[in-house]
């Protein structure tokens, strides 16, 4: 039984994250922050990517930081933000596991072609 529990709350973690990035805004930040991966962005650079007040990111980063998808460090007075590429790692493994193993909904050389 220990192992059907732990896929359940491996279920609800994954539903989570997806709940968090499931939003217009936060997928943008998302999208943002990826393509300044590994070194991440300083909330200034955030908001002239995305046009966002400062408490509407405030508000989207904390709910992707919650859930894992964002990570944070401080440099000196600066906060720079990175998406947590591990974090999505699992995600995306997750799913894969869904689809292309299991059942094989999606042939896994369709999904590696995508990746090119």
């Amino acid at each position: 039984m220990a192992g059907k529990k732990q896929i359940e709350d491996q279920v609800t973690r994954f539903a989570d994250m997806f709940s968090a990035i499931g939003t217009e805004p936060r997928l943008r930040i998302m999208r943002l922050l990826l393509s300044a991966h590994p070194d991440g962005m300083v909330v200034g650079d955030i908001i002239n990517g995305l046009g966002f007040s400062a408490s509407t990111l405030s508000h989207h980063l904390d709910k992707l930081k919650n859930e894992n998808l964002v990570k944070v460090r401080r440099e000196g007075t600066f906060l720079w933000y990175s998406a947590n590429a591990e974090a999505l790692k699992e995600l995306l493994g997750f799913l894969y596991a869904e689809c292309c193993t299991r059942n094989k909904a999606v042939e896994p050389a369709a999904i590696a072609a995508l990746c090119c």
